[in-house]
């Protein structure tokens, strides 16, 4: 299966960190967040890597050349940051069939195969991991709306409101190729982006989606305080 990793960012609020390079290079514990993103999903057994690239995109070529440990790796660009919704649709000329899809600012350390086998199952369509946040952090999270058989049904980016705990999209999904149709289909935001939570929106409109949790952790790594907390939780895994 391949893989596509979403490495376009500017990672504005990690600055200065990114002032020169892309946020998916920013180191987390002497390793760049993208390479432990290879890592994932190369251990899922990815045959490809699809990275979308665009901010510093070259820097990355640079660094990865045309394959890591082995899997070939393939760019794509998107010239302008308009979303994440614009951002994968990028990839849908390399996208052969059902694919991975990462944020290429998300450290996991999960047990991630479950996903995988429960989308290759009958009448699903595709798996989005979930994970359970406070109030404050699902603020600026998009929250999801689950049913009691695990189908998601909708998803709300930055709510107003959300519920303590609050269920929340995390950084990886495996997909099938109507998640494109529903990119395409995605209009720009009050914000002046394509936003994926609309996307997954259109998806559900006529596709299965199940929602999963893992017995694991994620962060996207967006601040500097997310950065010392993936770093703190690598720290308490290590031997």
């Amino acid at each position: 299966m391949q893989a596509v990793i979403l490495a376009a960012g500017k990672g504005t609020r990690l600055r200065p960190l990114t002032d020169e390079r892309p946020k998916a290079l920013v180191e987390v514990a002497g390793k760049p967040i993208l390479t432990r993103c290879f890592e994932t999903v190369i251990e899922l057994d990815a045959d490809e890597l699809v990275v979308v690239i665009g901010y510093e995109g070259e820097k990355i070529r640079e660094r990865y050349g045309d394959s890591f440990a082995g899997v070939p790796i393939t760019y794509v660009r998107q010239d302008e940051q308009v979303g994440m919704a614009h951002a994968l649709l990028q990839a849908e000329p390399q996208v052969d069939d059902d694919f991975m899809c990462m944020d290429g600012d998300c450290v996991i350390r999960s047990d991630l195969r479950p996903l995988i086998e429960r989308q290759q199952e009958g009448g699903v369509d595709a798996v989005q991991e979930v994970e359970f946040v406070s109030t404050e952090a699902a603020r600026v999270k998009a929250i999801c709306d689950v049913t009691e058989e695990n189908e998601l049904r909708g998803i709300e980016k930055e709510p107003d409101d959300p519920p303590n705990p609050s269920l929340v999209a995390a950084g990886f999904a495996i997909y099938s190729q109507a998640m494109f149709d529903a990119c395409a289909d995605t209009e720009l935001s009050v914000r002046g982006e394509y936003e994926l939570a609309e996307s997954i929106h259109r998806f559900v409109d006529g596709k299965t989606m199940v929602a999963m949790t893992t017995d694991g952790w994620s962060v996207n790594v967006n601040t500097p305080e997310e950065r010392k907390l993936a770093e703190r939780r690598l720290q308490q895994d290590s031997p």
